[in-house]
């Protein structure tokens, strides 16, 4: 199932993201995985959180990224959950393509049976309609 954190920017998306895997992983028995665009919350996280940069990676489309999940998926059947911050930056998901990029990430987390948490910088009126459901915090 996808959960999603909505919010303009500077809303607090971010921390109530952190706050969420913090407070998750002391319960999840499988991994948790913190995909990033940058290394600047490393130190505020779990270090039971496996944080990932994906900046690192070469991710520079929509395919690239759903693709970089799968393969960290394939590589650790034990992960639980997966949390997304920047989402729009890290998949390289523009607004005209925002519900194909949802739809996948809903595919994905059902295939294999991941929670994914994502951070998305909109107000929840910005949230299509399909996934108004997933929202769990409108920041």
């Amino acid at each position: 199932m996808i959960h999603i954190i909505t919010g303009d920017k500077g809303k607090g998306k971010t921390k109530a993201l952190i706050d969420k895997v913090n407070n998750d992983v002391k319960v999840v028995s499988g991994t948790v995985v913190f995909l990033d665009n940058n290394n600047k919350h490393m130190y505020e996280l779990s270090n039971r959180v496996k944080m990932i940069n994906c900046t690192n990676y070469g991710i520079s489309k929509l395919d690239a990224f759903t693709g970089f999940i799968r393969g960290i998926i394939s590589q650790n059947t034990d992960i639980e959950k997966i949390y997304i911050d920047n989402f729009k930056t890290v998949a390289y998901v523009g607004e005209s393509h925002i519900v194909e990029a949802l739809d996948e990430i809903k595919n994905i987390s059902d295939m294999f049976n991941v929670d994914i948490v994502i951070c998305l910088a909109t107000d929840v009126n910005g949230v299509p309609d399909d996934f108004k459901d997933c929202v769990i915090a409108a920041l």
